[in-house]
């Protein structure tokens, strides 16, 4: 059976001037406000969220999940799944494109070897539904055993 997702996003205005809100059906996100400032200029969240946090939250969210499934199927349980992902914009041409996402990983899996975790983070990495997602963007991991 299908999963269905939702939130809805609202704006008004120009595309520097205008503001919008962003609302999951969760309530997560309820009327949080989104604009250009919160997207290019205050990039602390306090006047809101942008885009690309959202797919960063997404994507170590996601990744970490499957992350536990992967080690799971291997027979280990992991203490402590800790990622941050780290969505990059930059300029190309005259577009403003995600060019790149890291993926920095701090684990703690009891009796794992270092090779079998190198190989059950680089199964999550290419196969969480986010990355499967987001293909047409290089991404990274750097993923550390505590």
């Amino acid at each position: 059976m299908p999963l269905h997702r939702k939130a809805t996003a609202t704006w008004s205005g120009t595309g520097k001037e205008g503001s919008g809100n962003v609302s999951t059906t969760s309530g997560v996100l309820s009327n949080t406000p989104h604009s250009f400032t919160t997207r290019f200029v205050s990039e602390d969240g306090k006047a809101g969220t942008n885009p690309e946090e959202l797919i960063a939250a997404a994507h170590a969210s996601c990744f970490t999940m499957k992350l536990s499934f992967v080690l799971g199927n291997h027979g280990f349980t992991p203490e402590r799944l800790e990622c941050t992902c780290t969505v990059t914009m930059d300029k190309v041409g005259d577009a403003m494109l995600i060019t790149g996402i890291h993926l920095d990983l701090k684990a703690k899996v009891p009796g794992i070897d270092e090779a079998l975790f190198k190989t059950c983070t680089e199964d999550a990495k290419a196969n969480c539904p986010i990355s499967q997602a987001l293909k047409s963007v290089p991404v990274t991991l750097s993923a550390a055993l505590s």
